[in-house]
């Protein structure tokens, strides 16, 4: 049987369940600590505050006025 996934670990017990599966000849651990891509709004999400996002939508909307208008 050919099943293959890609799961995260959320906490770190997993890591020795898991390996207690493979010594069990259950599972096959293919890599390790695998870097998985992730977009850019998932990765700052949230790391400014509403206020400040808006402060900053303004001052690039000033910013951009005034480029305008030269």
């Amino acid at each position: 049987m050919e099943n293959t996934m890609l799961i995260e670990l959320t906490n770190k017990k997993a890591v020795k369940l898991l390996r207690d599966l493979e010594e069990l000849k259950l599972i096959k651990v293919l890599k390790e600590n695998i870097a998985v891509k992730q977009k850019l709004s998932d990765k700052y999400v949230g790391s400014i505050s509403k206020e400040e996002g808006e402060k900053l939508n303004k001052h690039i909307e000033d910013s951009r006025n005034e480029w305008d208008s030269i």
